[in-house]
């Protein structure tokens, strides 16, 4: 027996296959419909595709010069000024001799300050800013930054600024990262918090501890117009610095003689000394 509702079923199902076709086959097989990402889907491929694209991206100290020239210096403007930089301080067994050698030659330079030795050597760190000199922001333990996370580097370079404000009073706006060595991403955190990152264009190797004859060599064979010179003031238990400490007075006697001044990295790259 037919019941009379499956007949009017049948009738209806038989009215929209003629009048519509496709959505009489459609309706009969949801299964058969494809749907396409949605939006979402799709911005989170791109995003995670974007981001594997900047892993790959990592530049070398080289391009992250050029392509942030207004914060990360190497040299100053091309004329007759070179600055003189001391690393590493303060270190009781070379840093008072430097500042002796600098005194008496009545040369201004700048230090870069670890924040563990400033803790340790206050007095010093206040000599070295009474004589006239200027410091700047080495880390607080002298890691190698590219292995740090961003709070981890972070941290490195504000508990350092804590310690000297409170020796000196200000707050230095130059960094130079352990090692020459930052990536890209700490060097915009730099920029955006107002700070200059200055490496080198004249590396003298005393920390090697070689002879007077070789950090002189070293500096007078590569120093120009403009040049940021590297040498130490400070260094680990095993250092010996004699090389660079006998180098010194010769050294700026004979640039002198060739026509150069001796300035703080501040006057030469035309900034202020703090934050």
């Amino acid at each position: 027996m037919i019941y009379p509702h499956f007949g009017r079923f049948y009738a209806i199902m038989l009215v929209m296959c003629l009048l519509c076709p496709d959505t009489a086959v459609h309706a009969a097989k949801p299964e058969d419909t494809i749907s396409s990402p949605s939006v979402q889907e799709t911005s989170s491929i791109e995003r995670a595709e974007k981001e594997k694209r900047q892993e790959k991206q990592i530049l070398t100290l080289g391009q992250l010069i050029k392509k942030y020239p207004d914060t990360f210096k190497i040299h100053g403007p091309h004329v007759k000024q070179i600055a003189l930089t001391f690393d590493d301080v303060p270190d009781p067994r070379f840093t008072p001799q430097v500042l002796k050698i600098l005194s008496e030659q009545g040369v201004k330079a700048t230090f870069f300050v670890v924040g563990s030795r400033a803790k340790k050597h206050p007095d010093l760190v206040a000599r070295i800013v009474r004589e006239g000199h200027v410091i700047g922001n080495h880390s607080y333990n002298h890691p190698q930054f590219h292995k740090l996370t961003m709070v981890e580097y972070t941290d490195q370079i504000i508990k350092t600024e804590k310690i000297l404000y409170g020796i000196t009073g200000y707050k230095p706006k130059l960094i130079r990262p352990p090692y020459g060595d930052i990536t890209e991403n700490q060097l915009r955190w730099a920029k955006r918090e107002g700070y200059k990152i200055v490496n080198w264009n004249v590396d003298s190797l005393d920390w090697k501890g070689i002879s007077k004859e070789a950090v002189k060599r070293n500096i007078m064979t590569t120093a120009g117009q403009g040049s940021i010179i590297l040498q130490h003031a400070g260094g680990g238990s095993t250092s010996d610095l004699s090389g660079t400490i006998g180098a010194l007075p010769e050294v700026i006697r004979e640039l002198k003689k060739k026509g150069y001044t001796f300035v703080t990295l501040p006057r030469m790259l035309k900034v202020q000394k703090d934050k």
